[in-house]
């Protein structure tokens, strides 16, 4: 931390765990200040992230003069929008001028980019408090590198955070931050929203800029918030979404005011459901919590719809082939030159990509094209569509050094890549505990650019169920 850290004061132990709309409306209203939530929040860091290591940065000099702006303009009547004077964090992939951006990588740990990442400006321009940058797997695929920090999941343990994700899963579900930036490339949103009892937003493809931002796999690449609930993700998202000319991918659709169409009833919502898709080899502790969550959504007035999914078999592999050989492309200055200074994880990804050819990129491409149009299809007469985040409950910390990779890979990604293959939005929320106390997470996925249905629809589940108001217990 490049600031003192403030005392921890009793009475302020419970701001952090706020959701970030009701800070912000306790902002607004003047009954706290800014500066007085940042530095709670710094406490609450400087408190319990030597255990958890969430963060790789702590801006703390850097937050409090935000929140002191923030304070001072709020005070003479500016007030920026939901996000003003509220503490927020971002992963380790996003350029920021005032600290370094790793990507995970011990080789680019000292890394100060000259201008920030075009999400970091627009939470800037929001008044966000930036507090610091999340600690991520190396280049954000599956592995930590092993002299980089791994973070530790604040509900158990001895359990996985997600990947890449990691420290940003961690620390907004520890208090660290009202909410964060995480990637997804094939589920590094939805694995630590799924691990850490989060909501997670994919976006549209393009509907987020990726200027500024490390690229993994760059067709893959989405860039999304991950808070405490619904409200909490509509209003990142509308702050960082939109067009950028920065980055040419970025699509130019007009941006839903998020936050105004959550309310209301989700009677005659048509949700799509395969069963044999959403149940076939699945736990019964997620069978369990899907069938929950479905009985829910039934329940506030929602209808389920038959749908039919397209044949999957080999999904994971084209994916690992398209995501191996865009890795090795973005990866190009630093790899093969300084290949020992990589961690194994990547190190396999970005061979792999290297031997891969022509031919076997344009099959899985092809592939994917096919995906595209089987799922559109699938979707055409229901408005969301429901599956799990994961087959199983969130596995052990240590499950990557148990399983040959590959397979791992394969078996874990089952309901999170194929939407980044198709770039359709996903919501990501929390549908329960197992019986180790451990978070059970469910999608939503919608149509192209229908962001705001899958909102309502999640905000509806959230207004009739517990989960999200439930926090870790720090010790």
């Amino acid at each position: 931390m490049d600031a003192k850290a403030p005392v921890f004061a009793a009475d302020t132990e419970e701001l952090p765990l706020k959701s970030l709309t009701e800070i912000s409306g306790l902002i607004k209203s003047g009954a706290v200040s800014p500066v007085e939530v940042t530095e709670a929040v710094l406490a609450r860091i400087a408190r319990y992230d030597g255990a958890l290591r969430s963060f790789i940065t702590v801006t703390g000099d850097h937050a409090l003069e935000a929140a002191r702006t923030a304070e001072a303009e709020i005070a003479a009547g500016f007030w920026r929008g939901p996000l003003h004077g509220v503490p927020i964090a971002v992963k380790d992939l996003c350029n920021t001028t005032y600290a370094p951006t790793s990507h995970g990588m011990f080789i680019h740990k000292d890394f100060m980019a000259g201008e920030n990442a075009t999400v970091v400006d627009r939470l800037d321009t929001a008044g966000a408090v930036m507090v610091g940058k999340l600690a991520q797997t190396e280049g954000a695929m599956s592995g930590h590198h092993p002299n980089m920090p791994t973070p530790v999941n604040p509900w158990v343990s001895q359990i996985w955070t997600g990947a890449s994700s990691s420290g940003s899963g961690v620390a907004t579900a520890a208090g660290f931050c009202y909410g964060s930036l995480g990637s997804d490339t094939g589920g590094s949103i939805r694995f630590p929203s799924a691990a850490n009892a989060l909501t997670g937003v994919k976006a549209t493809w393009g509907r987020v800029s990726r200027a500024g931002v490390w690229a993994l796999a760059d067709s893959f690449d989405h860039v999304g918030p991950m808070t405490r609930t619904v409200a909490d993700a509509a209003a990142m998202l509308a702050v960082i979404a939109g067009h950028d000319p920065r980055d040419p991918t970025s699509l130019n659709d007009p941006v839903d005011d998020y936050l105004a169409g959550l309310g209301g009833s989700i009677a005659g919502l048509r949700v799509g459901l395969d069963e044999d898709f959403v149940f076939s080899g699945v736990s019964e502790e997620v069978s369990s919590m899907l069938q929950a969550a479905i009985d829910t959504l039934v329940g506030l007035g929602a209808r389920i719809v038959p749908v039919k999914m397209p044949a999957m078999d080999g999904m994971g592999d084209y994916w690992m082939q398209i995501n191996a050989a865009e890795c090795a492309v973005a990866h190009r200055k630093t790899f093969p030159s300084r290949r020992d200074e990589y961690g194994p994880v990547l190190t396999s990804v970005i061979d792999m990509g290297l031997a891969l050819t022509g031919v076997e990129v344009a099959e899985a491409m092809q592939f994917r094209l096919r995906l595209n149009g089987g799922i559109k299809r699938a979707m055409l007469d229901c408005d969301v569509m429901l599956v799990p985040a994961m087959a199983d409950p969130v596995r052990d910390a240590d499950f990557w050094s148990k399983a040959e990779n590959a397979d791992a890979v394969a078996g874990l990604i089952k309901y999170t890549a194929l939407f980044d293959m198709t770039g359709q939005p996903t919501l990501s929320l929390n549908g329960g505990f197992d019986t180790r106390g451990a978070p059970l997470g469910f999608q939503l996925v919608g149509h192209h650019l229908d962001e705001t249905t899958l909102f309502k629809a999640g905000h509806a589940f959230q207004s009739a169920t517990p989960w999200h108001s439930r926090h870790p217990q720090l010790s």
